[in-house]
């Protein structure tokens, strides 16, 4: 059997928020599906009823805490609370695979450990579902 075609190693990705690239400062980006399964067991022994729920998206980031203009952390402590525009493209270039969606903006972490770098590390809700598509 040869090998699958499609597999990559995730940088060189882009990840904009209401037009702006941040993939300079973060280290992970990953929309994350959260798709609970009911399951009733009944009394006889072939007696399983499965339902899958709708899905919730979450948006896991971790990166560099920039706290001046230009920095993601100064963004999403300007815009806390607000609904932003984000596009996520693990591979760059013409034809690549992406998904655009809405976050809703929480407050970031300040400050951080002495003798490291202060980073940001935090989930973000998305409103509704990610258009899944292709760049251009």
């Amino acid at each position: 059997m040869p090998a699958p075609t499609g597999a990559y190693v995730f940088r060189d990705a882009l990840i904009t928020v209401d037009g702006t690239d941040y993939a300079n400062q973060l280290s992970k980006a990953r929309l994350v599906p959260d798709q609970p399964v009911q399951t009733m067991r009944t009394l006889v022994p072939d007696g399983v009823v499965q339902d899958v729920d709708s899905v919730v998206w979450t948006l896991e980031i971790t990166g560099l805490q920039i706290n001046i203009s230009g920095g993601l952390a100064a963004y999403l402590r300007t815009n806390s609370g607000l609904n932003t525009s984000w596009v996520l493209q693990p591979r760059t270039g013409v034809g690549q695979a992406k998904a655009t969606f809405t976050v809703i903006t929480k407050m970031p972490e300040f400050g951080g450990d002495q003798g490291a770098f202060a980073v940001i590390d935090m989930e973000l809700p998305v409103l509704g579902q990610p258009v899944f598509g292709t760049s251009v």
